[in-house]
């Protein structure tokens, strides 16, 4: 099937996708057919396991949508695993430095791009079925690396982080920029919202991709006209939450 974010982002095209944090193969089926171009399964904050995760890759797979894992953080051993279960990418939070970014696309890619731990016995190898110099060679070339910018210190360390070989997008996460800044929660600020268009300039100078978080459709539509291509738009939760509550309010008389 390829990364269909890879290709659309390769293409120049935006890519929307929901956080994931129920564990629901029937959700993540949804999502597909609803039209989104990936989902984020979302391991670092809410309830979800690595079990969990791969049957939600497969539901990604039935609808012919990306399964992005968003790790708790750049454990090699917990990236290597989102890998090996099948997700066409790895999403990791918190890089600061350009450290941080090699460790991650060490993680993330085998030799020679990387230091990734081998082993073809696993699903993303199709149990063995696929030729092993073949499936190193397919997962390096469409396995995407994404890493998040949501502190001062990441912002501040930003050129040299770009430096970095094998990142393909530079996610940027306003909430905890927010409180890196000082304005914890006010992601409309014009401090944070400065900090993210200094970082998506000069991510696009480098013909790095550049993704950030939304919870309505007007700031999706902000990001992408400044050239933001990977739009993680709300939650599962939120979405079915404020979508319950809306039908109740055309409803019910309060």
């Amino acid at each position: 099937m390829g990364n269909l974010i890879q290709q659309k982002l390769t293409q120049g095209q935006s890519v929307v996708g929901p956080f994931m944090k129920l564990p629901s193969t029937a959700v993540v089926e949804i999502m597909g057919l609803a039209g989104f171009d990936y989902i984020i399964i979302d391991c670092e904050h809410g309830p979800l396991n690595i079990l969990q995760a791969e049957e939600m890759v497969r539901a990604a797979e039935l609808t012919g949508i990306s399964s992005v894992i968003r790790v708790a953080d750049k454990d090699p051993v917990m990236i290597s695993r989102a890998l090996d279960i099948g997700a066409t990418a790895v999403q990791v939070p918190q890089i600061c430095c350009k450290k941080d970014a090699e460790d991650v696309v060490k993680a993330a890619k085998f030799a020679p791009l990387g230091e990734r731990g081998v082993c073809r016995y696993v699903r993303a190898a199709k149990y063995t079925a696929i030729d092993k110099q073949e499936y190193f060679k397919k997962a390096n070339k469409e396995t995407m690396v994404i890493i998040h910018i949501e502190g001062e210190e990441g912002v501040n360390n930003i050129d040299e982080i770009l430096s970095v070989e094998g990142i393909d997008v530079i996610f940027l996460g306003p909430y905890d920029l927010s409180q890196s800044l000082g304005v914890p929660g006010e992601v409309e600020n014009l401090k944070v919202i400065e900090k993210m268009k200094e970082v998506a300039k000069k991510a696009k100078e480098k013909n790095v991709a550049v993704g950030t978080f939304v919870d309505h459709a007007d700031a999706a539509a902000k990001w992408m006209a400044l050239g933001v291509q990977y739009i993680s738009y709300s939650v599962d939760v939120g979405i079915l939450y404020e979508k319950c509550r809306e039908v109740v309010k055309q409803i019910k008389i309060e």
